[in-house]
């Protein structure tokens, strides 16, 4: 996020009675797409929990359908002994001994009868053992879809919680002077800047080739960015795989201080943890700040407050 302090810097001098007004209106700008920026991030974080849990949901239903299936096939089993049983067979040890020929024709009958009541208790406790998986995945199937439905929700209002907020920054900057939206609009410092070798190296490298380009609130490129879609892709194309969202970014790696960046680090800024630049060295960092202002290096400090520092390799 681009703050007023640093625009506001670079404003021409203007009337005394003008500064303030340009220097409020600027200010009141900032402080909307900071609010927007935590809403997109709280949206985009929504609709990953929702697909994890419709995961799950899928999972389970798959669970319960194989349960099922075991349910069936086992009662099948189950009911031919009971049905043998029922037929007259009759499976005593007395049984046995009163119809042998001999002391080997009842072992024999004894060895067969064994087998048949270890089958049958076999059955029988696979047969439970299938109903208790059955019902476990019912409820965890009812428990997925019901947590996914709330979810949905959740996800509907955090859209329109972002939609307002949106519409109120854009409000607010289209009260911005042509001067203060043409300084925002600059691309800044596009000069070739060397990066180091490795991981680090090549998602920064791929960060500032994305100078210019616009901030779109919830965007995953090639053509437009939001902030975290922005380092997410530039780790993706040094082959590292991060989290989407800038909160998910926050934990990734690990952290350094503010005295040890070095380029490719990952800023994360505010106490929401809603926005995240990558250092270009130990003062600069390429970001996508908000509408209006393209992808640009901006002075690390200068973001906002820093709230965390990652290390992704190293």
């Amino acid at each position: 996020m681009a703050t007023a302090a640093v625009v506001a810097a670079a404003l021409p001098t203007a009337p005394a009675t003008a500064q303030p007004n340009a220097a409020d209106a600027l200010k009141k700008y900032n402080e909307l797409s900071e609010q927007a920026s935590k809403l997109n991030q709280d949206h985009l974080k929504a609709q990953e929990d929702l697909k994890a849990k419709q995961g799950e949901l899928d999972k389970a239903k798959g669970d319960l359908a194989g349960a099922q299936q075991a349910e069936e096939s086992l009662r099948g089993q189950v009911d031919l002994l009971t049905e043998a049983t029922n037929s007259g067979a009759n499976f005593s040890q007395i049984s046995a001994l009163l119809v042998s020929d001999s002391q080997q024709d009842f072992l024999n009958r004894m060895s067969a009868i064994n087998i048949l009541a270890a089958d049958n208790a076999d059955a029988l406790q696979k047969l439970t053992d299938a109903v208790n998986a059955a019902d476990a995945a019912t409820k965890s199937a009812n428990e997925a879809t019901e947590t996914s439905k709330k979810l949905l929700a959740e996800m509907s209002q955090k859209k329109a919680d972002l939609d307002k907020q949106l519409a109120e920054a854009q409000t607010q900057y289209r009260s911005l002077s042509n001067t203060v939206k043409n300084q925002l609009a600059a691309s800044g410092d596009m000069s070739n800047i060397n990066v180091p070798a490795g991981t680090a190296g090549r998602a920064l490298q791929f960060a500032l080739n994305q100078r210019g380009l616009p901030y779109v609130y919830g965007s995953n490129g090639p053509n437009s960015w939001d902030c975290s879609s922005l380092i997410q892709a530039a780790y993706r194309s040094a082959g590292v795989s991060i989290g989407r969202t800038s909160y998910a970014q926050a934990v990734a790696g690990r952290p350094v201080s503010r005295s040890e960046v070095k380029a490719g680090d990952i800023l994360v800024y505010y106490s929401s943890q809603s926005h995240v630049a990558m250092a270009v060295d130990g003062i600069r960092a390429v970001h996508a700040s908000t509408e209006g202002v393209p992808v640009k290096i901006a002075d690390i400090d200068s973001i906002g407050p820093i709230s965390g520092i990652r290390r992704i390799e190293g």
